[in-house]
């Protein structure tokens, strides 16, 4: 047999799959595998109705929980929405593969408002996960799955071509030519996030502001409680849009095969705990239903960590888990005994430097700070805009603070806080130094010790020398090789030089279009008129795009 007539799997292939198929062949029949349903919403912790709190009017996900599992253990990796999604995508911790500053990426449509030399002078990079990496959209479509992601992504590394079959405001698993497809839908509600605190001030708030249990840390006052108000107002709509995809659902006659989840990118947009590994910015609302309704009404508080959600649902879909996943499922067949410990991360917050590595287990929080000499309160001009952060501002100039609020706005921080979440859930009462206190404290630091050399974390290597790290060896983004073509008279076979590179292509008269195809082995020649085809590694720059035409 002639050499180019042995057509194997490409290396993107083989990193990702135990074995070659064609375009036309599936992982499992369509029927055995479940639609998947994500409904994520942005900067709030747990503050539903099921959740008990009293005023949260939160219906629709209210009956979603009482047909479901509702998690009371949940934490996002960061207290951020950048780290916290690189983590959501990759089931991966950010400090791992260079995402753990906020952000990498600057956004071209609000580059030319930045003036501030301190905004300006925040280095640009992609992260870059082991080549092995693929995100979990990726993996679904391998399987057969249709994905969608409805709209966000900000995951560090600019959106790969092969990640979704459609990633824009109108994706959705309504638009998959075959309905029989099983489909991974993601659905991102942008109506609680931090920005909507402003953004939506002129709008009907639906709480009464005097009822509102303010933290320790918030002096109150009228502006303080409106702001709070303007947040719970603002989770009122978003249980509305949730509903709506709910009812969409239903609609379609899904229910009865659909796994829905429902979660928040992290804790509350509110200065204090956005951007911070307390509680109130790490803890977050789960809510799983299954389709038989299995477990509906109750309640799970094992420790999960947004890691183990793209693992979760690899194991819910019958599928195995990447080797480089640092996440363990807690639901499906590949389900493995709870976690002990938790983990998360804050450095770079736009132009404040900071670094701190937290660890905590169901009753005992640990926080190193690696930079303890910077203040609490940095340069942030994103978050300073708020009214609520100007009325700190203004209590602290004019000495109105108590000892509880003044904590946050200390010069400097102590190298280390222990926190009794049971006695102290606001994280006010600093343990490290009690000496009562020293065997657990001593117990979690080596436990985050081991985590820290698990995952490879640079902490307090500068950005420019982590750009190095991330594309040796001078820090410039390397380009994906462009893709080749192998033919015989049977199939035709896409590669790139690029080790861990995945594949896209278009066929024949979808060239041009916008949908690309995700490249899983040799395509029958056949078939094939003419064909498009890009390559992209994670954090690396996408290859030009390359054409063949094929004689039949």
């Amino acid at each position: 047999m002639r050499k180019e007539l042995i057509l194997l799997c490409t290396t993107t292939v083989s990193i990702a799959m135990t074995s070659c198929k064609t375009t036309g062949e599936k992982v499992n029949e369509a029927s055995e595998l479940p639609n998947i349903l994500w409904i994520t919403c942005e900067d709030m912790s747990a503050r539903l109705g099921s959740y008990g709190d009293p005023l949260a009017r939160t219906p629709h996900l209210d009956n979603l929980a009482s047909e479901g599992i509702r998690f009371t253990n949940v934490y996002s990796v960061s207290g951020v929405c950048a780290p916290s999604r690189a983590a959501l995508i990759t089931g991966m911790y950010p400090t791992s593969f260079g995402a753990q500053h906020m952000r990498t990426l600057r956004r071209t449509a609000s580059l030319d408002q930045i003036t501030d030399p301190e905004l300006l002078a925040i280095p640009v990079y992609e992260a870059v996960p082991p080549p092995e990496a693929r995100t979990y959209a990726e993996l679904f479509r391998q399987a057969g799955y249709y994905t969608t992601n409805n709209v966000k992504t900000d995951y560090q590394f600019h959106n790969p071509i092969t990640a979704w079959d459609e990633s824009s405001s109108k994706a959705h698993w309504r638009n998959r030519k075959n309905k029989d497809q099983p489909f991974f839908s993601v659905f991102n509600i942008m109506e609680t996030h931090e920005s909507r605190v402003w953004g939506n001030a002129s709008k009907p708030i639906l709480v009464d502001p005097d009822k509102i249990e303010l933290p320790p840390y918030y002096p109150d006052s009228p502006d303080i409680r409106k702001d709070m108000a303007i947040h719970y107002s603002n989770i009122i709509r978003m249980d509305s849009i949730a509903g709506t995809l709910l009812q969409q659902l239903e609609e379609d006659g899904l229910q009865d095969n659909t796994i829905i989840f429902f979660y928040s990118d992290h804790g509350d947009g509110l200065p204090r705990m956005k951007r911070w590994t307390y509680d109130s910015g790490l803890h977050v609302p789960l809510i799983v239903k299954f389709p038989d309704k299995r477990g509906a009404g109750t309640v799970n508080n094992q420790m999960i960590s947004f890691v183990d959600l793209p693992a979760t649902a690899l194991s819910l879909a019958g599928m195995g888990i990447p080797g480089y996943m640092h996440g363990q499922p807690f639901l499906g067949k590949k389900k493995v005994a709870p976690r002990e410990y938790i983990f998360a991360s804050r450095d770079r917050m736009d132009p404040a430097l900071d670094c701190i590595r937290t660890v905590r287990d169901k009753q005992f929080k640990y926080n190193r700070n690696y930079m303890p000499e910077r203040p609490y309160v940095q340069f942030l001009p994103y978050r300073d805009q708020m009214p609520l952060m100007q009325e700190l501002f203004r209590f602290r100039e004019e000495n109105k603070l108590d000892s509880i609020q003044r904590l946050w706005f200390r010069q400097t921080k102590p190298k280390e806080e222990l926190f009794d979440l049971g006695a102290d859930p606001h994280e006010i009462n600093n343990l490290a130094d009690k000496p009562e206190y020293q065997d657990v404290k001593l117990r979690l630091s080596r436990e985050l010790d081991k985590w820290i050399e698990k995952t490879d974390d640079p902490l307090t290597l500068p950005e420019p020398e982590l750009v190095k790290k991330l594309w040796p060896p001078n820090g410039i983004q390397p380009v994906t090789e462009p893709v080749s073509f192998t033919s015989s008279p049977v199939n035709i076979g896409l590669d790139s030089q690029t080790y861990g590179a995945s594949i896209a292509y278009q066929m024949n008269e979808a060239i041009g279009g916008d949908h690309w195809m995700l490249y899983t082995g040799p395509l029958p020649a056949a078939e094939v008129d003419s064909l498009a085809a890009t390559a992209i590694r994670i954090g690396y720059r996408q290859s030009s795009v390359d054409k063949y035409y094929h004689s039949n």
